[in-house]
């Protein structure tokens, strides 16, 4: 059964009068292990991102470390893949569709700008077109977009607390998206 919520509808623009789920959808994610996964994901990718990024700095600020930071990009930009794919399932379940579902057309839409910034970075190493300064820099624009991405599903995240329904699970209150 097609619900009005899984075509791409002027929804899209207007999701802030819709609720983030409906009663089903709320169903399917709160039986998903996707969310699980996603709510372990996140803060494990962001923990990530912190090393990485104080490796980055250290390499532009000292001109040293170079490897390092290299490494620990790959190992960002591996667990940003990861959470990409598993929400891209978590969204299949919950949705009906593996991207843009109208909830999170928006994220999602930043998602693939973060995930190009990430794998420009690994082809531009991989290549050797970019000087190790340069490659540090893309790393710090992956990194920006990667922030206001983390953003945009923390705020999703404060909106789906704000309207759980009062009958909701309390062992619910981690969910966590892409």
């Amino acid at each position: 059964m097609t619900s009005h919520r899984q075509s791409f509808p002027s929804q899209v623009f207007t999701s802030q009068s819709q609720p983030l789920y409906t009663p089903a959808e709320r169903a399917r994610r709160d039986a998903s292990v996707w969310t699980l996964v996603q709510g372990i994901l996140a803060p494990v990718q962001f923990l990530i991102f912190l090393i990485s990024l104080v490796l980055v700095i250290r390499a532009l600020w000292f001109e040293v470390g170079y490897d390092a930071a290299n490494a620990s990009i790959v190992v960002k930009t591996l667990a940003l893949y990861a959470i990409m794919v598993t929400g891209s399932i978590w969204e299949k379940e919950v949705y009906g569709r593996y991207l843009f579902a109208p909830a999170f057309y928006w994220e999602d839409v930043f998602s693939m700008l973060v995930l190009a910034l990430h794998t420009a970075y690994l082809v531009a190493l991989a290549t050797g077109w970019l000087t190790p300064t340069s490659l540090m820099y893309l790393a710090l624009a992956a990194y920006a977009s990667y922030v206001i991405n983390a953003g945009q599903f923390l705020l999703k995240l404060r909106a789906a607390r704000l309207e759980r329904p009062a009958a909701t699970s309390p062992h619910m209150s981690g969910e966590l998206v892409q």
